[in-house]
């Protein structure tokens, strides 16, 4: 069984919480702003998100369950991750979806066509 000891914090944050979990805040902020859901699911998500991370750590690397600077710099970074997938998926479909309307001015924004 891999170790604090073994394993850097820093290692397992980037690997585990960045790769791993951040991966799965990415799928689920594109699935969120795919099916046009508010983004209030995709904070909601990623809280839960933060638990499965913090447990995992706990499980697999002896990381502090009950960490609550591990949670909140785990779940500040997931939840990065998911709301700027949830933007620029939520841009790109507002845009395909209503062309007359809307123009890309950038990744993470769009105006109202003149």
């Amino acid at each position: 069984m891999l170790t604090l000891s073994t394993v850097s914090v820093s290692g397992v944050f980037l690997w585990f919480t960045v790769i791993w979990m951040g991966g799965a805040a990415l799928l689920t902020g594109r699935a969120l702003a795919l099916s046009w859901r508010p983004i209030w699911q995709v904070v909601l998500s990623c809280f839960g998100l933060g638990l499965v991370d913090r447990f995992f750590a706990y499980a697999l690397f002896d990381a502090s369950l009950l960490s609550v600077v591990g949670y909140t710099v785990d779940t500040v970074t997931i939840l990065g991750i998911g709301l700027f997938a949830y933007r620029v998926v939520h841009v790109s479909v507002i845009v395909r979806q209503y062309p007359w309307l809307f123009e890309r001015t950038g990744w993470l924004t769009y105006k109202l066509c003149q």
